[in-house]
């Protein structure tokens, strides 16, 4: 078995590795200070929803940078802390079968804080006992972390809060900490890492099955997928129809401060992110998989009209001014040109799970009715 977790930790390194690498110093600096003002940086909530806006008719016309900014970000759990069916047995996302007897110390672990805000929202958070660092909303912000330097897992820390079970993919590492876990006794359930919005039901099922609670995660499973699809919709609605109207999105990776960029491409959530809101992820479009250093010559061919970042991120290079002086070829796209750059917050774009429709939302304002957004 050990074998087999190994040949799989491989696989993860070999299609992951830039935003292992990357995103370990990322999203540590959330906590930094950055001039808001300065790059439009996105609050957690507080923003409009797009039903509430009115779009603009030619959304490629648009310039000048906004924020996507969830409207309303609080939990909305399916049940009030309901009583697991024990023992559970499931076969985890890695083939193996794993038991769980006791769901009253939960830790949920990944690099999109999305299994974390899944268990919240079964009504089994309560039972939670720490934090990844992606995991940032108010309700688990005052739990102890157990990825103390970026995404890195501590063993330490992890027994010391005496988990009765841990829920994780392979987004985390080192994975010997993961097998440190199971060698001390505590039942570790590894989920799909595949985030998109064409598996968020999936997920749920996956996290509710483990923790013994299949009726709540159905609940939570079709309420997210309806609203998932009926936001999809919306969005077509008022989104181009025709390609050659249509926004020319790439999802750009920076860190400023480590000389980090990265394009992220086909299979890396950004290109799902893109999708749903309507627009054509050139990344994917010229054949960029993953997440990958960014081509300058790729960039400049790919032609993007938005470019879409983490805040911490823009706030890195110094917002916008500083995104275009440090990298003179996002100058030289139409993006660059009409500084259209869209950043929301770390910790909220890539989170696929409960929160993906509200996050789809976000995007959307930012995108198609971009003055009633949070701008700079």
């Amino acid at each position: 078995m050990r074998a087999r977790q190994g040949t799989i930790q491989g696989r993860f390194v070999r299609r992951a590795t830039a935003l292992a690498s990357a995103a370990a110093l990322a999203l540590t600096l959330t906590a930094c200070g950055g001039g808001a003002a300065a790059t439009g940086a996105a609050s957690a909530e507080g923003g409009v929803r797009l039903a509430d806006t009115q779009p603009v008719a030619d959304p490629r016309a648009v310039s000048g940078p906004s924020s996507a900014v969830v409207a309303d970000s609080a939990l909305r759990p399916v049940a009030d802390d309901p009583t697991p069916t024990l023992p559970a047995t499931v076969t985890d996302a890695q083939g193996t079968t794993v038991t769980v007897t006791d769901t009253s110390r939960i830790l949920a672990l990944d690099i999109y804080g999305s299994t974390s805000r899944i268990v919240y929202e079964l009504g089994l958070g309560d039972h939670v006992v720490g934090r990844d660092t992606s995991s940032a909303y108010p309700e688990i912000a005052d739990k102890p972390l157990v990825t103390p330097s970026g995404h890195e897992l501590s063993g330490e820390s992890i027994l010391e809060l005496a988990p009765t079970v841990i829920i994780t993919d392979t987004s985390l590492g080192p994975w010997d900490v993961i097998l440190q876990m199971r060698d001390a006794g505590i039942p570790v359930v590894v989920v799909d890492s595949h985030r998109g919005t064409d598996n968020v039901g999936a997920l749920i099922r996956q996290v509710s099955d483990a923790l013994g609670v299949p009726d709540e995660g159905e609940k939570l499973a079709q309420r997210t997928e309806k609203q998932v699809d009926e936001k999809i919709a919306q969005i077509a609605a008022v989104a181009p129809t025709e390609t050659a109207d249509k926004l020319r999105i790439v999802f750009l990776y920076a860190r400023g401060q480590a000389g980090v960029y990265y394009m992220f491409g086909k299979g890396s959530g950004a290109d799902a992110l893109i999708d749903a809101v309507g627009g054509i992820d050139v990344a994917s479009e010229i054949g960029w998989d993953g997440m990958k250093p960014i081509n300058d010559e790729g960039l400049v061919k790919a032609a993007p009209d938005v470019i879409l970042m983490m805040t911490k991120g823009l706030e890195s290079v110094g917002g916008v001014d500083g995104l275009l002086e440090r990298l003179p070829a996002v100058a030289n796209t139409p993006a660059g040109e009409n500084r259209r750059i869209v950043d929301m917050d770390d910790t909220q774009v890539m989170s696929f799970g409960p929160t993906t429709a509200d996050v789809l939302d976000a995007l959307a304002v930012a995108l198609y009715a971009p003055d009633e957004s949070a701008a700079s």
